[in-house]
Formats: structure tokens, sequence, C-alpha cells
């Protein structure tokens, strides 16, 4: 048998020569990453003998260290197992099987070609070199320091090109920012216009707040300003709710030329609009945010958590203009004192030394591949935007959203039914799936299988039991 035979065996096995791409992160990474991605298309399948360490090492042009390294963490990943003299092979899955898989919650995914671990070690450890450790934990001024707002100004460049740090507050996470802005421009009883299918986190803080969320007619393109105006006269609404790029649920993304109408049909009504974007930074082709046509109207929210990690839990709102700033804050001091200072430190930490966007880049690299494998395995997303970290799945006619969400957890998939977004008698018969809260992409593309073999299947009526 030839060396590369001995290596890859037979010829339907992984090609290990394609392991590594350029720009993709260290090469144990790439490493354990290709033995994943051959799990996940099954050319590498449960019991199947890896080659022996040395041989791909020398196949690969590697030092034995990084083929050692790579193999350490696939194996704590589960991903295979050594069986002694026999040599190392696949490994049968075992955790996913007993546990549920949750594919409810939006999170980003790990990122591709990047040591988080790392990453957060090196990213505190210049934290601690630059910081009074003291300051780190004591209470602090909420809005953020100086430096967090130069950092914020940093983040939301590609979104809003040139943006003033005296315009910008570091907040605990978005939806405390959320919850600020509704306290401070708007009165209780006083209704927030929004579409029919809307982030949750918007109605829950509304309905804790006293306020009431209207919603008005979107199609194709997102809401109607013709609908927007309507609804500002008709319930004196002074606020607009907007998630315009890759929306939550829909994943829709509103084109520029409906953002600047619908800039306009609110400045017509004097009312202000908050912007909600999360997941701008995850679409290489997102239009210019709302804020770029009325930014003397729109209060900004832009998030970390969906586009790095919810645990940093920053998030910066821009407002329209500095006078803002005292309002806003005393809102947001009511509830939330402050950001957690160290977590905010290693936001502006990692901003400025370009550690986030090498992790935006891991993770957007990482949401892509899942996207197009969610595109390979479940039939009605064929059509969906290649950016973001979910999916809008269309259920066929003999599923209910609830019926389907049910049985998926009766089958260990937890997914999220469209009535979680939807205020109006009759929800869309959709649901949606989140790609980034599984940790392994292999895992994901067996959770994502055994969705699809669910959805072909008619639900079963319940029998009675006859004793």
């Amino acid at each position: 048998m030839s060396q590369i035979e001995s290596i890859q065996g037979d010829n339907t096995g992984p090609d290990w020569n394609a392991a590594f791409i350029r720009g993709e992160g260290a090469r144990y990474q790439q490493i354990v990453a290709f033995i994943e991605r051959a799990v996940g298309e099954g050319s590498l399948n449960p019991g199947d003998r890896l080659p022996p360490q040395r041989n791909l090492a020398r196949q690969l042009g590697v030092d034995l260290t990084t083929v050692t390294r790579a193999f350490t963490e696939a194996k704590r990943r589960n991903l295979i197992e050594a069986r002694g003299a026999l040599g190392t092979f696949v490994a049968a899955p075992k955790v996913e099987l007993a546990q549920m898989v949750d594919l409810s919650m939006n999170v980003p995914p790990p990122p591709a070609g990047v040591d988080f671990h790392d990453l957060l070690q090196q990213g505190l450890s210049q934290v601690l070199l630059r910081a009074d450790a003291h300051l780190l934990m004591t209470y602090q001024l909420g809005g953020g320091s100086k430096a967090d707002r130069a950092a914020g100004a940093m983040w939301l460049k590609p979104m809003l090109e040139s943006v003033s740090p005296q315009q910008l507050i570091a907040c605990p996470g978005a939806q405390a920012a959320l919850a600020a802005l509704i306290l401070t421009l708007t009165q209780p009883g006083e209704a927030i216009v929004a579409e029919p299918l809307t982030y949750p986190g918007l109605r829950a803080a509304a309905e804790q707040l006293g306020r009431r969320v209207v919603t008005v007619a979107a199609d194709d393109e997102g809401m109607q300003p013709d609908a927007l105006e309507a609804a500002c006269r008709e319930h004196g609404a002074r606020v607009v709710y907007l998630n315009p790029t890759i929306q939550n649920p829909t994943t829709l993304t509103m084109p520029a030329h409906r953002r600047r109408d619908i800039a306009l049909a609110a400045q017509k009504c004097g009312a202000w609009i908050i912007e909600d974007d999360p997941y701008w930074l995850l679409n290489s082709n997102a239009p210019p945010p709302v804020a770029h046509f009325a930014p003397g109207q729109v209060y900004y929210i832009a998030t970390l958590s969906k586009c790095l990690s919810p645990g940093l839990r920053t998030a910066y709102i821009r407002l329209p203009d500095a006078r803002s700033q005292a309002g806003v804050l005393a809102a947001l001091r009511s509830f939330a004192l402050m950001s957690t200072p160290l977590s905010t430190a290693l936001v502006t930490q990692w901003i400025h030394d370009g550690s986030a966007a090498r992790l935006l880049a891991g993770i957007r690299t990482e949401a892509l591949a899942r996207r197009e494998l969610a595109r390979q395995l479940l039939s009605s997303v064929d059509q969906a935007p290649p950016s973001g970290i979910h999916v809008w799945h269309r259920l066929p006619s003999y599923w209910t959203s609830m019926a389907l969400t049910q049985a998926a957890r009766a089958e260990d998939l937890r997914v999220t039914s469209s009535d979680a977004f939807y205020s109006g008698p009759t929800p869309p018969n959709a649901i949606r799936i989140s790609l980034g809260g599984v940790e392994e992409r292999g895992h994901l593309a067996a959770a994502l299988k055994k969705l699809a073999e669910l959805l072909v299947r008619r639900p079963q009526m319940p029998r009675e039991i006859v004793v």
C-alpha cells in the first residue's frame, strides 16, 4: 500500500490534503475543523480509523506536535477516540443522544479558526496590565469610560461611518438599552409601533413598563411607510421599533430605499425610531442603517451578544445628539447602575487591539458554513440569505408550528414557534431555527437531519388507551 493510500484509506474517504485553507486560523484548529466537517458530511463515519499521527503529519507537511494537538482537541470535543494499539477512530455520538439539542436560542456560533480560550486569556491579561484592578471591581458611572466610548465609535464605524464618542452610551446588553429608551421616549400607556413579527424582548419590556405595542402591515421589504404613518395618527405613537437587518425571526433585510422611506415617514409623524441592529455586521451586503438616512431621528442599538458573545454583556446606543444622553442614562441607572466594568474593559481592549475583528471574522465564516448546512438539509431555506445565525422555516400544511415544536421536543430538539414573535390571532405557520447554540458543527448536522426527518412525517394522532 502506498503512503497516500495508508493515509487516505480508500477513495471514498476524506481528502486530507484539503484540510488547510489560507487565512482560516492555526493549523491544528484547521485539522480539527476538517475532521468535524468530514463527520458532518459523512465522508468520515463513527468507527472509521484515522491515519497514524506521524503519517498524517508527514502527508500534511506539519510537525507531529501540530497533529497531536489537533487530535487532543478533537478528543475533547468527542469527535474521535483512542483505542490503544488499534489506533484512533471516529467516535460515535455520545451526549447528544440523551440531551436536548437547543436550536431555539439565537447566539453566535463558535468562531472558525479562532482559539476563543487563548483570545480570552490574552485579552484579560492585557486588561489587568493596563487597568487598575480596584477600579475594575468597584462602582463606576454608567455609560462607559472615554476609552469605552471611543471603542464603541470604532465598532460602529462600518455601520455609521463617523460616530462621535459623545453620542455613545455603553450598556449592559441590548435589552437594557431597549428598556432605557422605552422609559425615556414614552409615557405609561403609550403605543410603540412595530412589525407583526418582531423581537419578543420588545413586547416583554413594553408590557413590564406599562406600554403597548401596536403592529402595522409589512411586506417583503419590511414595514410599510404608509401603514406607519396611519398607526402614528391613530394611536398617537411617538416611537417606532425596527430590526431591519436579518430580521428576527424572518431573516428579511430591509432594502435601502425602504429604509429611507421609513425614515421620512417617521420624520413626517414626529416619531422617534429605535433601530435595533444586532446582525448588521454578519451581513456582508447590508444597506446603510436607517440612522444613516435620519441621524437626528434614530436611536441606534448595536449589541455584541449576537455577533461576538452574549457573555460580554455589552451594547452601544448611538444617540441622535449628545443632549439626549442625560435622560437615557438616568433611565438606564434606574434598573442597571452600570455595565460590568471587567467585561466592558475586555471589549474595549479587544476592539482596540483587533481581537474583536478577528473574532467577528471567525464567527461570520462559521455562520456561513452553518447556513449552507441548513440549506442542504432543510429544503425550505433554499432562498434564505447566506448570512445570519438563524433561519425561518415555513412548515408544510399538515404541521402547525405549535404541533411541530412539541413533536421536536419529543425528539430532544428545541425550536421556536412563530407565535413567540407574532402579535395577532393567526401566526404564520413557521418556526425559527437557531444555528449557533450547538457547539460542534457535526452535532448541528445530526440535529438538522433529525428535524428534516420529522418535517416529512405527518403528525401522529393521539390514541386513546383502552384497558
